[in-house]
């Protein structure tokens, strides 16, 4: 059954592939320097490999946003996501996938009285205007260096031909690889959660999480769809936005990768925070975003005369429209599935403000004497617990991490359920020991959970809020949401990449 409601994901990463992934060779088939099929398979095979690897970053701030849990109601976001990209590339519009799956979502919240994490929704919005400039920087920066250097290099014509094609193959399989560590999140990030593999070692050599053989098939979704239907957005993005010279598109499609790969790096994050800087966030971004934004970037510095703003201001209103669309699309779906054929789309989480939670308000300091008027009501989700909480709490992110505590989430520790999930290259010895301590013991809130193993060891605490243990918090939160799904009897998420 679960590969049946699979099926809307694929669908998903097919439109992905036809819109979205063959933006990274679009310039380079727009101006005629590598033929269609060998950008289309080139496209596909670093896509998946990106997504094998590296697709695990952007996916978790996404499942921040929302967390679709039942299985009916993911195959239904991903459904309206896809309708609404599989639409937009119809009109030969270059629209973002990503926003696509975030309006779904959007969508689905309101549907399933979820409160939207309005923190990690500003952290997505804002790099969808982030990522678009970035690549105009880049890629202005990138031309005018180049020019520089080709003014003294005197690089006879032929040969100039020549590097410029192997570069654009080698920068598009860059662009392939950056995309799907990115985008792959937008193709199944909504599956993850309900994902029923267990850990699979592939001939003793490489083990594959849950969430990776996921990403696998969504990649193999996503190069049918470059093959299929590609053709068509390529030329709107190589050749009708802005004439391109073959030089002007490596450097549009080198722009673009660096932004991609900026937004779904981890190992780049982890430098980033251990040397003391502000890491970038991992979220998923809009290829075709980053390439018109690249385009853009080198026509203005041109002087913007050949820059068609027409066809600019239709790539915009699709842009603007898409998120909307989709929501709307997923919130009339999900009725449709659940009255019309009786399918459950979201499992409803019931919050309850007990003595317990009140004393763990009280020591993180949020506490409100007006909170007791709550205590012991029961709400049906937690749309509705905020809505009562914002009566007593003035700030908006104290009321969600009220709710959170609030949050009803009845946890047995069962070590032999945890077994098939259980990833002994990411946990410590003293992290799987402590686990271990706590078989067969009960407990009515996550936070309870977290606060027994943090009891046990210092290695399940998190420590001060600063930016030196910025990564130590991420790490070990990841790690007790994986504790949290597995051992509330709900399916496998994502774990540690390799």
């Amino acid at each position: 059954m679960f590969f049946v409601y699979l099926l809307s994901g694929l669908f998903l990463g097919w439109s992905l592939g036809a819109n979205d992934a063959a933006n990274v060779y679009g310039t380079a088939v727009g101006t005629r320097m590598i033929k269609f099929r060998t950008a289309a398979i080139a496209c596909s095979v670093f896509v998946l490999i990106g997504a094998v690897i590296g697709g695990a970053g952007a996916s978790h701030t996404l499942g921040k946003l929302g967390a679709v849990n039942a299985l009916p109601g993911s195959f239904t976001v991903a459904l309206a996501a896809g309708l609404t990209v599989a639409w937009m590339t119809k009109l030969k519009l270059p629209v973002s996938t990503s926003q696509a799956v975030v309006g779904a979502i959007i969508g689905w919240n309101f549907f399933a009285g979820a409160a939207t994490d309005y923190g990690s929704l500003t952290k997505i919005v804002t790099s969808w205007v982030l990522c678009p400039v970035l690549a105009a920087v880049f890629a202005a920066v990138i031309y005018k260096l180049t020019q520089l250097l080709l003014k003294y290099a005197h690089v006879h014509l032929f040969r100039m031909d020549v590097l410029t094609r192997y570069g654009l193959f080698v920068v598009g399989a860059f662009a392939s690889y950056s995309l799907g560590a990115n985008n792959i999140a937008n193709v199944m990030g909504v599956f993850v959660p309900a994902a029923p593999f267990a850990q699979l070692d592939v001939f003793g050599l490489v083990s594959l999480s849950p969430g990776q053989q996921l990403f696998f098939l969504g990649a193999i979704a996503i190069g049918v769809g470059v093959f299929t239907y590609s053709k068509k957005v390529m030329l709107t993005v190589g050749s009708d936005l802005f004439r391109l010279s073959p030089m002007a598109a490596l450097i549009v499609v080198l722009a673009q990768a660096i932004v991609l790969f900026l937004f779904s790096s981890e190992p780049l994050e982890t430098w980033l925070i251990t040397h003391g800087l502000p890491p970038i966030p991992l979220v998923p971004v809009s290829s075709s975003q980053a390439v018109i934004g690249a385009v853009i970037g080198i026509g203005l510095l041109k002087g913007g005369r050949n820059i068609q703003f027409r066809v600019l201001g239709r790539i915009a209103s699709g842009w603007g429209s898409t998120p909307v669309l989709a929501g709307i699309m997923s919130f009339v779906l999900l009725f449709i599935v659940q009255n019309v054929f009786s399918q459950r789309v979201f499992t409803a989480v019931p919050h309850q403000m007990s003595p317990e939670v009140v004393v763990k308000i009280k020591q993180r300091g949020l506490y409100d004497e007006t909170l007791e008027q709550l205590l012991d009501r029961r709400f049906g989700d937690a749309l509705s617990m905020k809505r009562a909480v914002e009566d007593h709490v003035a700030v908006d992110s104290d009321a969600g991490e009220i709710v959170d505590l609030c949050r009803l989430q009845p946890i047995e520790v069962d070590i032999d359920r945890l077994e098939p999930f259980w990833d002994y290259k990411w946990y410590t010895e003293e992290q799987m020991s402590a686990v271990f301590k706590l078989h067969g013991r009960s407990f009515e809130y996550a936070w309870q959970l977290d606060d027994a193993l943090a009891g046990l060891s210092a290695q399940w605490r998190l420590r001060p809020k600063d930016r030196a243990n910025r990564l130590h918090n991420k790490k070990l939160l990841e790690k007790r949401a994986h504790l949290h799904a597995v051992l509330a009897n709900t399916a496998e998420p994502e774990r540690s990449p390799l």
